[in-house]
């Protein structure tokens, strides 16, 4: 069998929490909670009258669906090669998802990918130039982990 290459897998695990951190925003237009409303009401202005938590998760899920697809333009970039910039925006979108009723399991996506990616940056994996690619063997400096 194959090595488990942990960056795609925490990628996919990703694009999954974006797509569902979408519709969550999407569908809290219409039936806007906040999560923690048993606990209490000071966090209802955030998202009525004015939607402000629902454009954050929108805008979020579009833009980690795009980091992570990736888009034209942001692959190759230092950005989406980067293991480092993940671990440190991945946990706010966790927090804007958290926040609304509909984005818990969103929220609970991003903390799997989350320790995931956690795990490939800890074994020296690298994301590859090129999206879902492998890197290539040898080279100067002996060979690099997927």
């Amino acid at each position: 069998m194959g090595k488990l290459i942990k960056n795609h897998w925490a990628r996919l695990i990703t694009l999954t929490a974006a797509a569902y951190q979408f519709g969550a925003a999407l569908e809290g237009f219409f039936w806007p909670k906040i999560f923690w409303d048993f606990l209490t009401k000071t966090l209802d202005p955030a998202i009525k009258p004015v939607p402000a938590l629902q454009i954050i998760n929108m805008i979020l899920g579009i833009a980690i669906f795009a980091w992570e697809w990736p888009l034209g333009l942001i692959a190759g970039s230092a950005i989406h090669r980067s293991l480092e910039a993940r671990l440190a925006t991945f946990p706010l979108a966790a927090l804007a998802a958290i926040l609304i009723y509909q984005g818990t399991n969103a929220a609970i996506y991003y903390l799997v990918a989350m320790v995931v990616y956690f795990w490939a940056y800890s074994e020296g994996e690298i994301v590859c130039a090129e999206p879902w690619t492998l890197p290539k063997r040898g080279g100067a400096r002996g060979g690099s982990k997927a």
